[in-house]
């Protein structure tokens, strides 16, 4: 049976620690829980890999001051249930037992710049994404893009015009139906917001999202000056029309 897991990410991205009740310990079920299953808290605010964003790592520290290390965090049999997964040789809590956990902030906090850098990225450049992947020190989104001609310099400086006018980030929610009225928010080509597990949430960025709009479900800074010095490292020829870029953190390297 599924556990549906609160969120409390959702609410405030920048929690470094949460307390919760273990609500469920799966066994050993296949590479997606790893090789010890995972541990299943009523409340965490540890984010599953989903989404090209990597799920998050830490520790559960129990009653007793004892930690367990946590290598990596998926989503269960749905999105609505988040699995810690202990680092081999961790010992598992008991159900029932409440404890508290601790994410690897410093690097959250580089894949929430990062993640929030890839929007950025899709809104100087409007074109379907194909594939995305949001890492610590480069990112990479695939576009497919009509014509070729793009230039990395044009774009590192129009994203970071976007930056350095440091525009709000914040969440909404609408309802599926709402979503289907506006099918043009979907930024990706290949995959849609899953259906079925209730209200879809939108990361906007600007004032009213006079900049973006489109759903999403990863972490994000809360405005546009914390990601940083941004560039476009490289821009990759996959196919005829689909163009890989690869963003790098610091300023981009003179010629």
């Amino acid at each position: 049976m599924t556990t549906r897991t609160r969120k409390a990410f959702l609410d405030d991205a920048y929690l470094t620690a949460c307390e919760g009740k273990v609500v469920a310990v799966h066994p050993p079920h296949g590479a997606s829980h790893g090789e010890r299953g995972g541990i299943v808290l009523d409340c965490t605010h540890f984010y599953a890999t989903s989404g090209g964003q990597p799920g998050d790592t830490g520790f559960l520290e129990r009653a007793d001051g004892a930690r367990i290390a946590i290598a990596a965090t998926v989503t269960g049999a749905d999105k609505n249930e988040i699995v810690l997964v202990p680092a081999e040789g961790e010992p598992l809590p008991a159900i029932g037992e409440t404890v508290t956990g601790h994410i690897d902030w410093e690097r959250r906090y580089k894949l929430m710049r990062m993640h929030t850098a890839c929007h950025l990225l899709s809104v100087v450049c409007p074109y379907p994404i194909t594939s995305a992947n949001v890492g610590e020190e480069e990112s990479r989104v695939d576009f497919d893009i009509p014509q070729a001609g793009v230039d990395k310099a044009d774009i590192t400086q129009r994203m970071m015009a976007l930056v350095d006018e440091n525009h709000p980030i914040f969440s909404q929610w609408i309802t599926e139906a709402e979503l289907d009225a506006n099918p043009d928010i979907v930024r990706s080509k290949n995959v849609r917001p899953p259906r079925g597990l209730g209200d879809i949430r939108l990361v906007c960025i600007g004032e009213n999202s006079s900049v973006d709009s489109q759903p999403c479900g990863g972490t994000h800074v809360s405005e546009t000056q914390e990601v940083g010095e941004i560039h476009v490292a490289k821009i990759e020829k996959k196919g005829k029309e689909n163009r890989r870029f690869r963003l790098r953190f610091g300023p981009m390297p003179q010629q």
